[in-house]
């Protein structure tokens, strides 16, 4: 990072296309360098004219979900495979399928489009980890929920180890664009233990594919951003204006609702309920971070932290923050959120992931009176570190949900009263002094 001041405007314009053009692997997230949703296709049997497979999607992301309404997993068939039958998931278009007398197949497209099944389908059409309408928790908020899985019947297809064509061209919607797929390999072949477990047996041929995230492939604009106040200055540094979009009533007049519009709930509902829809603000974002660095102790400091949902068409379940500030190595206590720290990288605390407690605050409310969530932070002063100079109280990044929320700009934080900014001592002024000095 520290080449990009040194880079002309042409360079920084080479380094967005290449950016742009990331495989799977080049993606890349500085606080969670691992993070990953894998795919793993396991061929469990052999059929007259193909095989069964169980698809399991495991989100490796830490603090990443998969929201509702949920992933969409498509492919292209390497021959004119068919899917016979599935459970757990299933194909949104049929394709045609004319070719077929009697016994027709679940889908015939060369590039099926999958999703999963919702709560409540019939036992017997579900698998395990299915139908949960897509939703996929992160990796250390709930790992239980994790992942989710479907089993196929392919027909058309190869018989044997040798004779199998792996799928290519995946793509995962996770519930919109963002992610990145890369080819599947075949891997060392998925190993199940038995429920005495005493056994184990493994899947007849194995292979993955890996898709990673990247935030603006997944969106034009920005989501969240982030503002800032003390104690020790009465200056409210507010996200910057126009982070996410700005407002404008003579070309767009529905692109935000003003919060004192009479008859407001009747106003939301009879809108159209596919467009986002966001309270007028000067940043125009769905969700604002605000940092309160709140009291000073001899030995502690205190922050208070508040999310803001200004969306009146989304409830965040299962909301996450990700913190990144050089104090939380000295976290003392945290009240009414649960807190993990993150460590990407070895022998460096400074992350932590912050979330809700169940049943209690978990869900962050559509815009309106309680659309909001709040907690306190105590840390414990680190002699060597220390100071409320320079901005060093306040976090370095903050995501939510797993997306970068954008910060102010440094020189506009709140600064210790007693602070100004040096006068150079210039000939001048020399001489001024000097002259002042003998009146």
């Amino acid at each position: 990072m520290e080449l990009l001041p040194k880079l002309g405007g042409l360079a920084l314009l080479l380094l967005f296309f290449l950016s742009s053009t990331l495989t799977s692997v080049e993606a890349y997230d500085a606080l969670d360098p691992n993070g990953n949703v894998t795919i793993k296709w396991d061929v469990i049997s052999w059929t007259p004219d193909g095989y069964v497979a169980v698809v399991t999607i495991f989100n490796f992301q830490q603090y990443r979900h998969i929201p509702s309404p949920g992933w969409t997993l498509g492919w292209t068939w390497a021959k004119k495979e068919v899917i016979w039958s599935m459970m757990g998931a299933q194909a949104t278009e049929q394709g045609d399928c004319s070719r077929y007398k009697g016994n027709v197949p679940h889908c015939c497209k060369k590039d099926p489009t999958v999703v999963d099944l919702l709560p409540g389908t019939p036992y017997n059409q579900q698998i395990a980890n299915c139908c949960k309408g897509g939703v996929i928790s992160s990796w250390v908020q709930d790992p239980a929920n994790a992942g989710s899985a479907f089993q196929v019947s392919v027909g058309a297809a190869g018989t044997s180890n040798k004779t199998v064509k792996l799928p290519k061209n995946f793509t995962l919607r996770a519930p919109g664009p963002g992610y990145t797929c890369g080819p599947a390999k075949i891997v060392r072949p998925t190993q199940y233990i038995t429920a005495d477990k005493r056994r184990r047996t493994q899947a007849l041929m194995t292979w993955n594919i890996t898709c990673t995230y990247t935030q603006f492939l997944a969106q034009k604009t920005p989501s969240c951003c982030v503002s800032l106040s003390t104690f020790y200055n009465e200056t409210i540094v507010n996200c910057p204006t126009c982070t996410c979009g700005c407002k404008n009533n003579a070309t767009d007049p529905g692109s935000c609702l003003d919060p004192n519009t009479p008859h407001l709930e009747s106003v939301v509902s009879n809108s159209p309920s596919n467009q986002p829809l966001v309270q007028c603000t000067s940043h125009m974002c769905p969700i604002r971070v605000h940092w309160h660095v709140k009291l000073n102790y001899k030995e502690y400091w205190r922050v208070k932290v508040t999310i803001t949902n200004f969306n009146y068409r989304m409830n965040y379940t299962h909301w996450n923050l990700v913190v990144q500030h050089p104090n939380f190595d000295n976290l003392t206590q945290i009240f009414s959120f649960n807190y993990k720290p993150l460590t990407p990288y070895a022998g460096l605390n400074d992350t932590a992931m912050l979330y809700g407690v169940q049943f209690y605050n978990d869900l962050l409310s559509q815009a309106g009176p309680l659309g909001n969530v709040q907690s306190e932070l105590l840390f414990r002063k680190d002699k060597s570190t220390f100071t409320f100079e320079k901005g060093w109280a306040f976090p370095r990044r903050i995501y939510f949900n797993g997306d970068n929320c954008v910060m102010p700009p440094p020189d506009t934080y709140p600064w210790l009263p007693n602070s100004s900014p040096l006068i150079p001592i210039t000939p001048i002024l020399t001489y001024v002094l000097l002259l002042l000095l003998h009146l």
